[in-house]
């Protein structure tokens, strides 16, 4: 795929605090996204509130914030560092409930910021499990 010369910036959203059935494959996951985004010249913003991870190193990201994840965090992160999109995919389930919120708040809009790696309506069919019932019956 060609890189797209309109995103410049990319914030990452982490996965959180490690919780049960949820864990250092996130950090992982996220720590190589931003590795392989800042090989392609794109600045690097990550948000997770779990500060014992190797996403928020210091040398990772271009800016680093260890806050709460939360719309209003999201909103001040986007009004500073003004990224051209979210990546939510590789922080798992805490980062796509976060994103959601953030889209239904209307702050991606807001700030006409897109999200990378998966769509809302994507995001919205494969947490309904009512959805994917239907679709796996067919």
């Amino acid at each position: 795929m060609p890189r797209r010369e309109d995103i410049r910036s990319v914030l990452i959203l982490g996965s959180g605090p490690i919780v049960i059935g949820q864990a250092c494959e996130f950090d992982y996951s996220g720590t190589q996204a931003a590795k392989a985004l800042k090989e392609k010249g794109i600045r690097v913003i990550l948000l997770n509130s779990n500060p014992a991870t190797i996403m928020t190193d210091p040398d990772l990201a271009d800016a680093t914030y260890v806050e709460p994840m939360t719309v209003p965090v999201v909103q001040k992160i986007l009004e500073k560092e003004k990224p051209d999109a979210i990546l939510p995919t590789v922080g798992g389930q805490t980062a796509l409930n976060l994103a959601l919120a953030c889209n239904s708040a209307g702050i991606l809009e807001k700030y006409n910021v897109e999200l990378i790696g998966a769509k809302v309506d994507a995001i919205k069919k494969a947490e309904d499990r009512d959805f994917l019932k239907r679709r796996w019956k067919k």
